[in-house]
């Protein structure tokens, strides 16, 4: 398998969505379908390329890039096949835990100040 994702990794996307998730959604097949694209909306989001910018990283912020792109892709590997979830409600909850994620994480790599912080980190 591929695993093209370039800060969003299917270890990280498998991790996210849980061990309820349907194994065939959360397979490296199926996240590489959809994480570049994932990783371009959130560069576009934020205005700024983490993409080019992850190697340089610091371990920190290369963490709420990669809980980001990671916590979107598994809300995409929930919403595919809940089945595996002990009911309805348990997926629901994944789905609001990650979207929680997702909107912090968005808010905060968003902030000039976090990506000053993160150029010289």
């Amino acid at each position: 398998m591929a695993d093209v994702g370039i800060y969003t990794k299917s270890a990280d996307i498998q991790a996210r969505a849980g061990i309820n998730a349907n194994a065939t959604s959360k397979a490296v097949a199926a996240t590489d379908v959809y994480v570049l694209n994932i990783e371009s909306f959130i560069n576009s989001f934020t205005r700024y390329n983490w993409s080019d910018a992850f190697a340089g990283l610091n371990a920190d912020v290369a963490g709420i890039v990669t809980d980001v792109g990671a916590s979107m892709c598994a809300m995409i590997v929930i919403q595919s096949d809940m089945s595996g979830f002990t009911s309805r409600s348990e997926a629901q909850t994944m789905l609001d835990v990650l979207n929680n994620n997702v909107n912090r994480g968005l808010a905060t790599l968003k902030d000039i100040k976090v990506q000053t912080f993160a150029i010289g980190a």
